[in-house]
């Protein structure tokens, strides 16, 4: 009789099909197949928590399928993904079988390749108790603190609303660096950097770093210009100390979830729920051609660095016939993991070193070849020599004037010849970039041709990217690899956070939501309370503590919380609701409301002043009433009224004054036109989930799209007509070339190009 094998996904089974052949029935569970009652706690607290679980709808015509495939079978397999979840998925399979425990075997397939898949099913395990109880007591934890604080939310601010154990932190996190956005003080100082050259010699920069034993620290505009008055008066510059040493750039290790999370952000833009949704794809089994389906990436749950033996061995004769023993360490490299790191899976890599990126370009989807393209290169790269730079340290006295130029010289490529940083972080790696300094000695007279301020304003902390989330997530070891991509859905879906230019911004339901939380639930909504939950989830996995006594222990306080938060909610909604602004009919002050369209600003006199209001917050987080912008020298052409600039679900656009009255309305371009010459201009658009875009106003004829705001600007490099306006932390405020093939960039001391924002 054919062996049973069942796994979690149809497209993971249609592989195993294809591997296993005649001796065994292979089937999918397409997912869990039992969970906690959707409208109902399902959990018994009072008899040690014990779970209720229901089989889900639709999923009985499954599970009597598996049930007949089982009477013909001498053998079951169990194979859903090896991680907690996948224990689950596998226990509940067990459960609803009812099949003896000495016919049943658990496989765990780290990678979907012939040889390894015929491996496991050769060495079978048993169902791990501790794997399942972990994910359980998750599951319970989510369950109680989103079951039980939802319905709070509901009744006191609005309904749907939900509050999630991990979702409601990032939340916070967000929060508190829009809050530390608001405190922030700009504060302006000044460089004063020259440039030398000996005698009719390359020249170079060097800043001005101290005077005397002080560091240079110059606030006061006028101070900077007495200070390049005088240095430029200065008889003589000497070269003091010229250092030049040998640094090494180790190569990094291959992916995690979080990492390839993040690198798939930085430079594709993709989402983690798409980066994860590809990878699984990778992961289960492309077509190579001929219709030979193949797994090509190990499993991509993971937050171990750790690699085979086998795999270790077969790149590095890779990496040895392809590029010479030069790019080859005499060791292989071993990577350790920070932390507390689930050490059963590998880090990601290709199952094939000889499925090289570029024997799969015209075989695999455009998204799918690009995400295998970094893992590939990652994984190859993690085992290949360092990188090494000549960096030279000038250090150029003139009495108590000292300044200082730093370069860098790229000696050997090691590793960057398979992977660039730079690439991935679409940026550029600034220890990488070469900055060039003439060959100078101690005691060579340099002259002085030019000595420039440079104003600079220092800036707040950056709003979070999903890249930058997931990194502070993982930092703070809230949350687990498997978990980012839904925590970053969720906290969009829920209305709680928007992207601005691709970065979170809370809304005001996520502020006050947050507010209300901490308040009420200090333990559930802070971060180290979170980790410190996650770290014991890892300890039931590992056999360490009980999930019963960590259970019983987390609701003796959530309870006291939860009965507290009952009976001063409304204090608590009062105290953020209110604020100081006057109501233009009564006087009164006006309170924040919150509904399903949104926020908006009601006179406290209600019922008896019925006045509301539409607001915004300033860069200092203060409420101020709306005002809609008046368009200059335009009038509706339907009722000859003003016009006005109104901001929508979908982004600004203008419309008549006399709306209702007069419906006009039309889109708000940014005045440039559209750089595929379509006739078009583009406009500023939101998409329903807050993601600031730039389309064609000829769409859908023009599907030109963009994430950044696009100027009018020619490249001084390659004459292109248009360029990307950016800001990041490493370089500032910057245009890009819009040409693929050029990237050039223009740094931007002072005022934005464009008026798109």
């Amino acid at each position: 009789m054919p062996n049973l094998l069942i796994v979690e996904s149809p497209s993971k089974a249609k592989t195993l099909t294809k591997y296993l052949g005649t001796d065994f029935n292979v089937v999918a569970s397409q997912g869990h197949i039992k969970d906690l009652p959707p409208n109902d706690l399902g959990v018994d607290i009072e008899n040690n928590f014990k779970p209720y679980y229901y089989v889900i709808r639709g999923k009985n015509k499954i599970i009597q399928r598996m049930k007949e495939l089982v009477k013909k079978a001498d053998k079951v397999y169990l194979g859903p993904d090896p991680d907690r979840e996948g224990e689950a998925i596998a226990f509940h399979i067990f459960e609803e079988l009812g099949v003896p425990p000495e016919r049943v075997y658990r496989v765990l397939f780290n990678e979907i390749t012939k040889n390894a898949v015929i491996n496991s099913l050769k060495h079978p395990q048993k169902l791990d108790i501790n794997k399942y109880q972990s994910q359980q007591a998750r599951r319970i934890l989510d369950r109680l603190v989103g079951y039980l604080i939802s319905p709070i939310l509901w009744k006191k601010v609005m309904p749907g609303l939900s509050a999630g154990r991990v979702q409601s932190v990032a939340v916070r996190l967000i929060v508190d660096r829009e809050e530390e956005i608001r405190r922030f003080e700009r504060k302006k100082y000044y460089e004063l950097e020259g440039v030398f050259f000996k005698d009719n010699g390359d020249r170079f920069k060097a800043k001005l770093v101290s005077i005397g034993d002080q560091k240079v620290v110059i606030e006061d505009k006028n101070e900077a210009q007495t200070r390049k008055n005088h240095i430029k008066q200065l008889s003589y510059f000497r070269v003091a100390v010229v250092n030049d040493i040998q640094r090494k750039k180790n190569p990094p290790p291959p992916f995690i979830t979080s990492k390839l999370q993040q690198a798939a952000y930085n430079a594709y833009g993709f989402s983690a729920k798409k980066t994860m949704s590809l990878a699984q794809d990778l992961y289960e089994g492309m077509d190579i051609g001929g219709g030979r389906l193949e797994g090509l990436v190990t499993y991509i749950r993971t937050d171990s660095v750790r690699v085979s033996e086998e795999s270790i061995r077969s790149v590095r004769e890779y990496i040895s016939k392809k590029w010479g023993d030069r790019y080859l360490p005499e060791n292989p490299i071993y990577y350790s993991a920070k932390g507390r790191s689930q050490d059963a899976h590998e880090a990601i890599r290709p199952t094939h070193v000889e499925y090289t990126p570029d024997s799969l370009r015209d075989i695999l989807p455009k998204d799918h070849y690009r995400l295998y393209d970094l893992i590939w290169k990652r994984f190859v790269a993690s085992q290949m020599s360092s990188a090494i730079y000549l960096q030279r340290t000038v250090v150029i006295e003139s009495g108590a004037y000292e300044f200082k130029a730093v370069g860098s010289k790229l000696l050997f490529d090691g590793y960057q010849r398979v992977f660039d940083m730079s690439e991935e972080n679409n940026s550029r790696d600034e220890e990488s970039d070469e900055v060039s300094i003439p060959d100078l000695n101690v005691g060579d007279m340099l002259r002085l041709e030019d000595i420039e301020i440079i104003e600079k304003e220092t800036q707040p902390p950056p709003r979070y990217t999903e890249a930058t989330l997931i990194k502070e997530l993982e930092e703070r070891g809230i949350g687990r690899p498997s978990t980012y991509a839904t925590i970053i859905s969720n906290i969009q879906d829920r209305k709680y956070v928007e992207k601005h230019n691709n970065r979170f911004v809370p809304t005001e339901l996520g502020f006050m939501v947050t507010k209300l939380l901490e308040k009420a639930f200090p333990d559930i909504m802070n971060p180290e309370f979170t980790a410190m939950m996650e770290d014991k989830l890892d300890r039931i996995e590992e056999g360490e503590i009980d999930y019963v006594d960590m259970l019983k222990k987390f609701y003796s306080s959530f309870e006291v919380s939860l009965r507290n938060a009952i009976r001063n909610f409304n204090n608590y909604k009062d105290e953020l609701s209110v604020t100081y602004v006057r109501c233009d009919k009564c006087e009164s002050y006006m309170n924040i409301k919150i509904n399903q369209y949104g926020s908006y600003l009601a006179c406290s006199n209600y019922p008896k002043c019925k006045n509301i209001k539409a607001f915004y917050r300033d860069d200092r987080g203060n409420v101020v009433i709306s005002k809609d912008r008046i368009v200059d020298g335009r009038h509706c052409p339907l009722c000859k009224s003003e016009l006005v600039v109104k901001d929508g679900r979908f982004g600004e656009f203008i419309s008549c004054i006399k709306y209702p009255e007069c419906n006009y309305t039309e889109k708000l371009t940014t005045g440039v036109r559209c750089p595929k010459n379509c006739g078009g201009e583009l406009v500023k658009r939101k998409s329903v989930k807050g993601k600031v875009f730039y389309s064609c106003t000829s769409y859908p004829s023009c599907k030109f799209i963009s994430s950044y705001p696009i100027v009018s600007h020619e490249c001084p490099r390659c004459g292109n007509a248009y360029m990307y306006e950016k800001v990041t932390k490493k370089i500032g405020h910057f245009l890009e070339c819009t040409d693929k093939k050029c990237k050039n960039r223009m740094r931007l001391e002072k005022e934005a190009v464009s008026n798109n924002e």
